[in-house]
């Protein structure tokens, strides 16, 4: 299937490793010119490396997206060297603050906002004026199953819950610009330096045994590749008039029908 994004200009945050590089490596094999970027300098150019061994036009840069004052610069110089983003794919996540209600303050869910949703929000207020000029522009924000149902600490939950509310408003808003914006929700995926692969190393093999048997329906972790390939997709021609969808891909681990 031809996807119809060529030569588009795709930035993908934390795109050096785990579902961000996924959805690099998938939006390369389409054929769009590909910026990422991460905090770690060897990570971004071992990735932006392997990007260009596939055939790709690559380019890395480093930086800190929970760091708001830093994300005007960095996207004059990702639209000086790439031009303006067409498609732009907010990938940075975590916790900052790991505790339940009682353990945590009011500090780390800022930090946690900050990483999850102020910067993703600020990305999306650089990228889409150009977009409305263009008549044409993809978002993809990456949420989680912890976003739509309980799960996880209370940073991270609200963080991501947040970003599926503030996703559904913006692509409301600016549809009718032909600017298409949808979030993913994965399940537990696992990858090489990922919470998840930490936790099954830091647990036993009965704890992580207990966890697949009563959360994981397919009996395994998920990986990565599969949610590139649906990054990949929502940033297409393909999906029509899809806009403000949160999508899941998890293996059938989340409650939730809707």
């Amino acid at each position: 299937m031809d996807l119809g994004i060529r030569g588009k200009v795709a930035f993908i945050t934390g795109g050096s490793r785990g579902l961000g590089k996924a959805a690099a490596i998938s939006l390369a094999k389409e054929g769009a010119i590909i910026g990422i970027c991460g905090r770690d300098g060897n990570t971004v150019a071992d990735t932006v490396a392997q990007l260009k061994g596939l055939g790709a036009a690559a380019t890395g840069f480093v930086g800190d997206i929970s760091d708001l004052s830093q994300l005007s610069n960095l996207h004059s110089k990702i639209t000086g060297e790439l031009g303006a983003i067409e498609i732009l794919v907010n990938n940075v996540g975590g916790s900052k603050a790991k505790g339940d209600f009682t353990e945590t303050s009011l500090e780390g869910l800022q930090e946690t906002f900050d990483l999850n949703l102020f910067g993703s929000f600020e990305l999306m207020k650089l990228v889409t004026p150009n977009m409305i000029s263009q008549k044409w522009g993809r978002v993809i924000n990456i949420a989680s199953i912890w976003g739509r149902e309980y799960g996880g600490n209370i940073s991270y939950m609200s963080a991501k819950a947040a970003l599926i509310a503030a996703t559904k408003h913006a692509a409301v808003s600016l549809v009718k610009h032909g600017i298409l914006i949808n979030s993913v929700a994965p399940g537990s995926v696992s990858h090489p330096q990922g919470s998840w692969e930490k936790f099954q190393n830091e647990n036993t093999k009965e704890t992580v045994d207990d966890f697949i048997e009563n959360n994981l329906p397919m009996g395994n972790f998920g990986w990565a590749e599969p949610v590139g390939d649906l990054v990949a997709f929502l940033s297409s021609d393909r999906i029509g008039f899809m806009a403000g969808s949160c999508v899941v891909i998890d293996g059938g681990q989340s409650y939730s029908m809707l």
